[in-house]
């Protein structure tokens, strides 16, 4: 079961990298639907990160704050 929905996120990830590729030459309207959901998709993705990042550094300070234990 988890493998087949690993396998279904990687087509779909595959699949919007092409219509990506597509829609930079000129490909049709739906393709750079595609490429626009894929590409926002990518920049949430990428803003949730830095804020995960920003998380554990904070953490890091807070709990490494030199109380020896």
């Amino acid at each position: 079961m988890v493998g087949a929905v690993l396998v279904a996120v990687l087509v779909l990830v595959v699949a919007g990298c092409g219509c990506v590729v597509w829609a930079e030459r000129g490909g049709p309207r739906w393709a750079r639907a595609v490429a626009a959901v894929t590409l926002g998709a990518g920049e949430v993705l990428r803003h949730l990160e830095r804020g995960r990042r920003r998380e554990r550094a904070r953490r890091r300070r807070v709990t490494g704050g030199g109380d020896g234990g």
